[in-house]
Formats: C-alpha cells, sequence, structure tokens
C-alpha cells in the first residue's frame, strides 16, 4: 500500500493515436463470459477497498453486464444510489433486464470516451478494467469523471498490467507470439496491456490527493485449471488472434497451429499462469 502526498512535476506525456470505436472483446458471448469471470467476493472486497458504504450515490463507469452495479447496489444500501453505464447498448440492454428491477439501480449507454451528461454529482466512481480497452483515451476518461465527483469524492481506478503476458513454462515459440499480439493490439486496436501501473499517474496528474494504492493476483492459476478460467481465456486468446492473422504466417499450421497449442498449454496442470491487477484511489480536491 502506497500513500503520496501531492507534489509539482510535469505530467507525463502521452501521444494520440488513431483508434476506433469497436470494442476489443466484443462478440454474441461476451456479456455472458464477463460476468462469468467476475468474482462476487473479490469484487466486493475491492469495492469496500475503494470506500464504498451505505447511503453513497455511486457510479459504475464500464459497468458491462451490470453484475458489478448490483453488488455496489447491495452495498450503499439503505439510502444509496447507483448508476452503471457502459458504451455497449448490448451490455447496458442486459444489465437492465437481469439487475435493473430496483429503484436503487439505473442503467444507461455513455461514451465515457466523451464528456458525460447525468443529473447530480457522486461520492464515488469506480472504473473496473475499462482503461485497458482505451489506451489512447485513458486521460480524457479520467478527465471526463472528475467532472461527475463531488469535491471530496473518490475516484477508483482498477486494472490488470502486464496482462496475458505471465505464463510458465511456457515454450519459446508462443512466448514469442503473444509479446508481438500483444504490441499489435497496442499499436491498432487501442487495447494496454500495461494499463495497470499507470493508474497511479492518471490520478497524480489530474490532481487527486491521498492516492492509494494496492496490488492482488487477479489471475493464479495452477494445476487443473477451472472451467470458468479456461473459458475466461479461451475466448480472450479467439477474439484476439482474429485480429492478427498475419502474425501466425510463419508458425507451425498457421493460427490454427497456435490457437491449439496455446490451449493445450493451458491446459496442462504443469502451466502456471498469473497476472496482477492494481487498484487505485485518490480524493478529488
Amino acid at each position: 500500500m502506497i500513500i503520496s502526498e501531492k507534489t509539482s512535476r510535469e505530467p507525463f506525456q502521452r501521444h494520440p493515436m488513431n483508434t476506433g470505436s469497436s470494442y476489443l472483446m466484443e462478440s454474441d458471448e461476451e456479456s455472458f463470459r464477463l460476468e462469468t469471470k467476475t468474482d462476487s467476493k473479490t469484487f466486493e472486497t475491492q469495492a469496500k477497498w475503494s470506500g464504498i458504504r451505505p447511503g453513497m450515490r455511486v457510479l459504475d463507469a464500464g459497468c458491462g453486464p451490470g453484475l458489478t452495479s448490483a453488488i455496489l447496489q447491495r452495498l450503499v444500501q439503505p439510502g444509496g444510489e447507483v448508476w452503471g453505464i457502459d458504451y455497449s447498448p448490448k451490455r447496458v440492454d442486459y444489465a437492465a433486464r437481469k439487475y435493473g428491477k430496483d429503484s436503487a439501480i439505473r442503467f444507461e449507454v455513455h461514451d465515457i470516451r466523451k464528456p458525460i451528461e447525468i443529473s447530480g454529482l457522486f461520492d464515488c466512481i469506480l472504473v473496473r478494467f475499462v482503461l485497458e480497452y482505451n489506451l489512447a483515451e485513458a486521460m480524457q476518461i479520467v478527465e471526463n469523471l472528475t467532472r461527475l465527483l463531488k469535491s471530496r469524492g473518490i475516484l477508483c481506478l482498477i486494472d490488470l498490467d502486464y496482462n496475458c503476458l505471465s505464463h510458465f513454462p511456457l515454450p519459446e515459440e508462443i512466448g514469442k507470439i503473444l509479446m508481438d499480439l500483444m504490441r499489435l493490439l497496442e499499436e491498432k486496436y487501442n487495447f494496454d496491456p500495461y494499463a495497470g501501473r499507470k493508474l497511479y499517474s492518471y490520478l497524480y496528474d489530474s490532481g487527486y490527493r491521498d492516492i492509494t494504492v494496492d496490488l492482488q493476483a487477479h489471475h493464479l492459476i495452477y494445476g487443473e485449471v477451472k472451467e470458468h478460467d479456461f473459458f475466461n481465456w479461451l475466448k480472450k486468446a479467439e477474439m484476439a488472434t482474429r485480429k492478427a492473422q498475419s502474425l501466425f504466417s510463419g508458425y507451425p499450421g498457421g493460427h490454427t497451429g497456435f490457437f491449439e497449442d496455446f490451449l493445450n498449454f493451458f491446459r496442462d496442470p504443469a502451466r502456471f499462469t498469473y497476472t496482477p491487477v492494481i487498484l487505485c484511489k485518490g480524493i478529488r480536491p
């Protein structure tokens, strides 16, 4: 855990890039994947760490299929309110149908990469696993959400670091493809495998006070892989590699060969996989 005091310095320079509006992981199964991979107990612990308590008005920015918003809604009772927003109409529709029946929870479509029109200000805003898909717009997202916070309100950013890259013993040829794949996703698809390590700077450069950081294991997979972990990584590999067919021209069996080899590796109980998740919260001045 790290506590910082705000001091003066020049902010990091972040270079603009051309990006599309499409979501890297979009598929017909994405709402199911997002919901399946969310561990409710872990998220509840993270929400409490962020400062969530009864009576708060909370924004779940990038709410996905709504499970996290539903957990937050329970934590802010009595007297609290939760808004879940996402730029995917599919996710919002799913969330509203499954979790939107209570008057203390509301779901709306908003593109957080642009200025957001919402009535009233929030006590706390959570942004979980969103900035990794918005490399170029990450700082703009923080600025847009800051405008929705009350004075002394809390902004909590949660994201992965070294995403999809920590496996052992990883065959050399698979490891090289994974590094090339992450580089391509950065350059062409606005994906940030190293989002977690940047969260502190986003809050620091935005003038937040009392910044606190925590680091945990998000993936910690060894031995026989659990089916929900395998499904999650299957979909990650399927969607990411589909964007990069050219990378597999020199791989034995091409894309199909790599995909089969990676899944066989992931099924191997000798395999060890981990991904750190970094949590960073600060107080708006």
